[in-house]
């Protein structure tokens, strides 16, 4: 595999990890060349926990009012996956490399998909 590690479900594993904690952002630098900066805004609205993605796909909870929101720390957990701990005391998700990967790759509908469905359900970004 040409000197790529992999993880089981095929998507290459960070070579960098940035915490950007006055800009919001995380910065992911993957080993097959993509980068990828996600707002701590989207990172927590999109947590991976069961708390936001329920238990099944008709259980997400859409989540609001986090435009604000910062990422006190991060932590790794093995060699899969990396917990976010928001000012918002959210820290249940554990953020694995294949789901961040996805959601570099798709970040820009899943954004909008977001806005969307807070429009339609008459909520905001603001606290």
């Amino acid at each position: 595999m040409s000197g790529i590690l992999y993880e089981r479900a095929g998507r290459p594993k960070p070579i960098e990890v940035r915490l950007k904690k006055a800009e919001k952002i995380l910065v992911i630098s993957f080993a097959d060349g993509n980068k990828f900066e996600y707002s701590a805004e989207l990172l927590r609205v999109e947590s991976p926990s069961a708390e936001v993605q329920g238990h099944s796909p008709s259980q997400k909870q859409l989540i609001s009012g986090r435009r604000h929101v910062g990422i006190m720390s991060l932590e790794p957990v093995g060699n899969y996956a990396v917990r976010l701990n928001f000012d918002d005391l959210h820290d249940t998700g554990l953020f694995s490399w294949s789901y961040l990967y996805d959601l570099g790759l798709n970040q820009e509908d899943i954004w909008e998909a977001y806005l969307t469905n807070l429009a339609a359900n008459g909520l905001s970004r603001d606290p």
